[in-house]
């Protein structure tokens, strides 16, 4: 079910409004790709808790005055969400960076210096989605793999 700054998950309430206003709307989008509220719920918040850490005072602020979150809010639905939803979470080397990636992704989500880093923001995510993490060596051979199914 959708929500809106007034009908949210409880989960949401101890976090700051403007960082709740973001999760509430990435939480609508990842309802519309498909994701039970079980899911998107984590999901969302993990997304904007680190948004709020990674934006600027203007990104902030530009939320803070946008448009709230509706509960009749349209969203472009991803084709590729349902296959991403429950595809394993890979911490791999490429390009003198450690980055995580789903397999089936064109893109990764994210990218650290740290391979310690990295695992535990594909761990964070892999637990989300309820999915398993592969940890590969710099050299690109599996190391190990946790399953959080």
């Amino acid at each position: 079910m959708p929500w809106n700054m007034n009908d949210y998950p409880n989960s949401m309430k101890n976090l700051d409004s403007v960082t709740r206003k973001k999760a509430i709307d990435i939480g609508n989008a990842l309802l519309t790709d498909g994701y039970p509220d079980e899911r998107a719920i984590p999901i969302a918040i993990s997304q904007a808790e680190k948004w709020a850490e990674e934006s600027s005072p203007e990104e902030r602020r530009s939320e803070k005055y946008g448009k709230a979150p509706r509960k009749s809010d349209t969203h472009e639905k991803n084709p590729n969400a349902k296959k991403l939803m429950d595809a394993a979470v890979s911490v791999t080397y490429q390009d003198n960076q450690w980055i995580i990636i789903s397999a089936g992704a064109k893109r990764a989500s994210d990218r650290f210096d740290k391979k310690t880093e990295a695992i535990e923001r594909g761990q964070e995510i892999a637990k989300n989605k309820g999915s398993k993490l592969k940890i590969f060596k710099r050299d690109g051979t599996l190391q190990e793999t946790r399953n959080y199914e």
